[in-house]
This record gives C-alpha cells, structure tokens and sequence, in this order.
C-alpha cells in the first residue's frame, strides 16, 4: 500500500526510518496513547523488519512521509481482515512537531478514499483513548461517527482506561465525497 496526497506519501517503513521511529513512539506525549512502545533504538528497527511487505491481511504499520523530503513525521497502522465483510480497523500515530498541522486527517482522508474505493470495503472503524481529545476531533472532522464509550474496558499500562469506537460506513463515505465535491 502506498497512498500519495498533497503534501503526504504514505509507504513502507525502511530500516532508515528506525530512529524517527524510535524517537516518535517513545515521546511520552505518542506514547500516552499508544499500544506499542519501543524499548529502544534495535526494537524500533526490529519492527520495521516484521512489516510485510505487501500485506494481504492483518495488521502493518506505514510510513508517514512529508513528501518534500521523504521525512518520517509518524506512522498508520492497518488491520485488513481476511474477510472483506469485516470493518478495517486504523491507527494513526505522529510526531509531537508534526502534531496540528492537519497531517494526521490528511493521511486518514487517504486511507479511507483506498480502503472505499480501491480495496471496496464495507466499514472502517478506530479504536480512541477519550482523554485524546485532538484524534477525537479529527476523527469527528472526517464525518467519522462515534459508535460506542466502553467505560475502563482495557487494563493499559497498570490502569482501567475507556475506549471510544469511531466507525464509518463506505456509503457514508461516498455520500462525504460528493457533498464536498458539490460545496467546492
């Protein structure tokens, strides 16, 4: 997968990246929110080599790239289930620089228009900490709805956390696209 917008290049990780990686997802402000966590430089680049390739299903992680200069600004994290008919779920991870800049719902736009059009998936959802009040806004932003609030329904990092499900729905999607595209 390899997704290109304006100023974003969505693409594999490359042992390169093993450093900005790094230094991303181990920035207390990432990880707050995070699952993964490397524990230091040689973890981030074991990572990288675990990704597929090209992956058929499950879950991979891509670049997030500034276009200009290929710089690695963060990460987006893919589950395709083997079966079409299941939601794929994504996660978006940035670097705290990069944070604002409207990269994250750039990158997101690009995955739901591949995810609903090349790929023909049904629905997409995202799984949201509450206190992440900016993903929620985004989220929110992209015409993503919020399905559920499971109150302390994950043990994350020695506490009880809520987690919040944003979906969308390939029709809903569609319906976005050409109201935007009839507004201009």
């Amino acid at each position: 997968m390899e997704l290109v917008t304006a100023r974003l290049r969505i693409d594999a990780l490359r042992p390169a990246d093993a450093q900005a990686l790094f230094a991303c997802r181990a920035d207390p402000r990432v990880a707050l929110y995070q699952g993964w966590c490397p524990a230091d430089l040689a973890a981030a680049g074991e990572f990288i080599a675990a990704q597929p390739a090209s992956p058929a299903h499950g879950w991979f992680q891509r670049a997030i790239r500034l276009r200009e200069d290929g710089a690695l600004v963060g990460d987006l994290g893919v589950c395709l289930p083997e079966d079409p008919r299941d939601s794929v779920e994504f996660g978006v991870s940035l670097a705290p620089a990069c944070q604002g800049l409207g990269y994250a719902s750039e990158a997101v736009r690009a995955l739901l228009a591949f995810v609903f059009g090349e790929l023909g998936r049904h629905r997409v959802h995202a799984s949201v900490d509450p206190r992440n009040l900016a993903s929620m806004a985004m989220l929110r932003a992209l015409g993503m709805r919020q399905e559920a609030h499971h109150r302390e329904s994950l043990w994350f990092r020695g506490e009880w956390v809520d987690d919040v499900i944003f979906a969308m729905l390939d029709h809903e999607w569609r319906a976005r696209q050409a109201g935007e595209a009839h507004h201009g």
